[in-house]
């Protein structure tokens, strides 16, 4: 007997931006059954179900009333245009609050935090929506833990992101978390983007001043991720990035959001992730392969960051 269908709904209203709808689609509504079998099912949800233009002169066939997306088990509430941003359609807020209760996943790309907040779900909670309505959400929502630099937020079974790009960066974590990293990674490789930015980096990066070259960042992390399994320390990608310690790890935190060993232990975990997932090599080889050392160290990293041991996550992922 075949497992069942993941549903994703989307929440269609009128004169929606274009891009942030778009993503969804391309990462749940193409059908990827060679990668994991099934792959999601997409389906869309709008006040009154019918045909509804978006911006850009596009239009988007939405067949499911609101009421539906209490069925779904994700529920992803795109930007919105901004009358209904800043006053939620009633109906919306009231089919968000029936999903969450029924304790479906809420994900909000952009201003679809709007709704989340006026809903009430994101009281005490941490969220983010694009840097640009900073001022504008914590004005109207003071109750939410507003954090404007990050890409997306987790909380619970309650996601949020910034706007356009980080809808890709929010909708491969949720595959990631689904079907595991090599899936995500393969979703991203046919998608043509990076396979994976920490929620935690900031939406924007302050220009590092008068840089020695325009990638010497970029070709040192590059540097870095072909020798995980070798010793790695801050003055070896500072040597590469041809910078001083001190610029270079300043440069990088303005850049990636977070220090330099914090991303290395990262790049070694997710590629942890991967050979746990494709490969049938032993934790100790894996820890080596890692550059850990020793199986100790891997699963004390991979359980910080991922919260399992590397036994149970093979067990949940390996293909």
């Amino acid at each position: 007997m075949s497992a069942a269908r993941h549903i994703v709904g989307v929440a269609v209203t009128p004169d929606m931006p274009v891009f942030e709808l778009a993503v969804p689609c391309e990462v749940f509504g193409i059908d990827r059954a060679d990668l994991a079998d099934p792959w999601y099912e997409l389906r869309f949800a709008a006040s009154n179900p019918g045909r509804h233009a978006a911006r850009s002169g596009l239009s988007v066939d939405a067949p499911h009333p609101l009421s539906s997306l209490a069925d779904a088990d994700t529920v992803i509430l795109p930007a919105f245009a901004r009358a209904r941003q800043v006053e939620p359609p009633p109906e919306m807020v009231a089919a968000v609050r029936a999903a969450h209760a029924r304790g479906r996943r809420i994900v909000a790309i952009c201003t679809g935090s709007y709704v989340l907040a006026a809903a009430g779900l994101l009281d005490g909670r941490r969220a983010t929506t694009h840097w640009m309505n900073a001022f504008d959400f914590t004005q109207r929502y003071p109750q939410v833990t507003f954090d404007p630099d990050v890409l997306y937020t987790e909380e619970g079974n309650i996601f949020t992101s910034a706007g356009t790009g980080a809808a890709i960066d929010l909708c491969l974590h949720l595959v990631r978390l689904d079907h595991g990293a090599a899936v995500a990674n393969e979703v991203a490789r046919r998608m043509v983007v990076p396979p994976h930015r920490d929620g935690g980096q900031s939406q924007f990066a302050t220009p590092p001043p008068r840089p020695r070259t325009p990638d010497s960042l970029g070709g040192a992390l590059d540097w870095a991720r072909r020798r995980l399994d070798q010793p790695l320390t801050v003055a070896d990608l500072a040597r590469e990035a041809r910078l001083s310690q001190r610029t270079f790890a300043r440069r990088f935190r303005e850049s990636v959001g977070t220090s330099p060993l914090q991303w290395l232990v990262g790049q070694r975990v997710r590629l942890a992730q991967e050979l746990l997932e494709t490969t049938d090599d032993s934790i100790e080889r894996i820890a080596h392969r890692t550059g850990f050392g020793t199986p100790a160290n891997l699963r004390t990293h991979f359980a910080r960051q991922t919260s399992v041991t590397p036994t149970t996550y093979r067990q949940v992922f390996h293909r």
